[in-house]
């Protein structure tokens, strides 16, 4: 982890993705939000690889495209559409990695947040994107106007996933007062 680097969910999950990404792979941050992770991921890739993102709000997908354009960065797409329909747009164990941050955009609206259902599925569908030695991350930010839903859907989704295939990790902050976000890290195996 780099100096400056903070010990939180974002940065763990920021610290697998480089371990994992190659410049020349194809990526999605299924959850574009401000497009940090969109650009991180594109960072990783090079212009020799490929980004795809998304987000169902108008906002994040300005401020994500911004962002990108701002870098410089032409090799990353930015698509208003539902993180759970994201078979759409790659095929079949043809990404190297995939990030999602599960609950509400920063400094946006608390009351417009991801859901359990639509997530589940995104992750369902993404674990059939990775391609063998593809890794996945999902941060899991919950309580407050999200409740617990989202949350307790994805680790039930997680204890369910072939493990023949793939491992899960599951990281909690133990420690960490309030509802500090929850890290679960995917690779898949075969």
């Amino acid at each position: 982890m780099q100096e400056n680097e903070s010990l939180n969910a974002l940065g763990f999950s920021h610290r697998f993705m480089e371990q994992h990404i190659c410049p020349g792979d194809l990526c999605i941050d299924g959850t574009a939000g401000r497009g940090r992770d969109t650009l991180f991921l594109a960072k990783l890739v090079g212009a020799s690889g490929r980004v795809i993102a998304f987000d169902i709000q108008e906002e994040a997908i300005n401020s994500t495209r911004s962002l990108l354009s701002e870098n410089a960065v032409t090799w990353a797409n930015v698509y208003q559409d539902s993180h759970d329909n994201m078979d759409r747009y790659a095929k079949p164990e043809s990404v190297s990695g995939i990030m999602f941050n599960f609950g509400w955009l920063p400094g946006g609206d608390h009351r417009v947040f991801s859901h359990g259902e639509t997530s589940v599925e995104a992750i369902r569908k993404a674990l059939d994107l990775l391609r063998p030695g593809g890794v996945m991350s999902l941060c899991i930010y919950y309580g407050k106007e999200t409740g617990y839903e989202e949350k307790n859907a994805i680790l039930s989704f997680l204890k369910t996933v072939d493990a023949q295939r793939f491992t899960v990790v599951l990281c909690d902050f133990v420690n960490r007062s309030g509802e500090p976000p929850m890290i679960a890290l995917i690779w898949k195996e075969r």
